[in-house]
């Protein structure tokens, strides 16, 4: 799936991309150092990748700064724009790994047109499929950053709806939707949802917005009542917006797990400890709060993520 682009400024780099297979992580340990989780992970050096949305940016954050802190040295690469471009990374093993989404694997890279039913079942699937690539899946977060469609919570309950089957049995002039120009055209998108929700509704119903003003135009309701939003979006919460429930299950599971080198994960099975001090912690709710400190509070994705990991006393 391709993401919000989130402009964030960040601190100048020496260079654009600095990527030298695994070698050279170029930021040192956290100012805790490797005593607060060890040196299990001492000789382990490069680049944890990202692509270029806040929720990405402070999950590369997270697992530098904690890998770091178990004896590492590697570095957040948050410089690449397209999921397909940090993909291409990881396979060249310009990356050490990053976090991926068991939807976008297995539709975009591995080339399946329908998703697996049943987020566990996706996650089995993928693991497999990117296996035979040399890809490692550690175990998942259970954060599902799939697409969903939300409403003023008020409005919501004025009209009586709760999952997209209710929204499908409104009146033709409370079907009014705010989309993405990307999701108009995808399968997984707008002619998909339609015809598994039998939506009929004109065009005339639909507005295309770029992706960060549908979070708004939402919540003033003037232009939609519905609109397009990602489920880990900080925004969701911040604006008083509810979530349609996908009670057909239509679209693809897209929960986060850290995708790696299987090369270096056999060298240093460690990183698979320390990931699951983290993996479990991340829920959908628990991502929309920190992606909401960047997105509507404006705090920078690096500081959201080692305050994160100071409070879970993991740094």
């Amino acid at each position: 799936m391709n993401k919000r682009t989130v402009v964030i400024v960040a601190a100048a780099v020496a260079s654009m991309l600095a990527l030298a297979g695994c070698s050279g992580g170029g930021s040192s340990p956290s100012s805790s150092g490797s005593a607060a989780g060890g040196d299990s992970l001492s000789g382990l050096t490069g680049q944890i990748g990202s692509k270029d949305f806040s929720e990405q940016y402070i999950l590369a954050y997270i697992t530098s700064e904690l890998l770091n802190a178990n004896g590492a040295d590697t570095e957040a690469n948050t410089k690449l724009v397209g999921s397909a471009n940090v993909r291409q990374a990881l396979e060249n093993k310009e990356f050490i790994g990053y976090w991926e989404y068991t939807g976008t694997s297995w539709i975009t890279y591995n080339g399946n047109t329908s998703p697996v039913k049943g987020a566990e079942a996706q996650f089995d699937a993928v693991k497999k499929a990117d296996a035979a690539k040399g890809i490692a899946w550690l175990d998942p977060a259970p954060l599902n950053n799939t697409y969903a469609f939300a409403i003023r919570s008020d409005k919501a309950k004025e009209l009586g709806v709760k999952s997209l089957s209710d929204v499908a049995k409104l009146p033709a002039a409370d079907q009014t939707f705010c989309i993405e120009s990307e999701f108009s055209t995808r399968d997984d998108g707008w002619p998909g949802l339609k015809a598994a929700y039998g939506i009929t509704v004109p065009d005339s119903n639909v507005t295309l917005l770029d992706t960060g003003v549908i979070y708004t135009a939402t919540q003033k309701g003037d232009d939609c009542n519905f609109g397009e939003v990602f489920q880990t979006d900080g925004r969701i919460p911040a604006l008083g917006l509810t979530v349609m429930e996908d009670d057909k299950e239509f679209f693809p599971v897209y929960q986060a797990g850290f995708s790696m080198q299987a090369s270096v994960l056999e060298e240093y099975p460690a990183i698979a400890d320390v990931i699951a001090k983290i993996s479990p912690l991340l829920t959908t709710e628990e991502m929309q709060k920190l992606n909401a400190k960047v997105d509507v509070d404006g705090e920078d994705p690096q500081d959201v993520a080692e305050e994160w990991l100071t409070e879970q006393g993991l740094i």
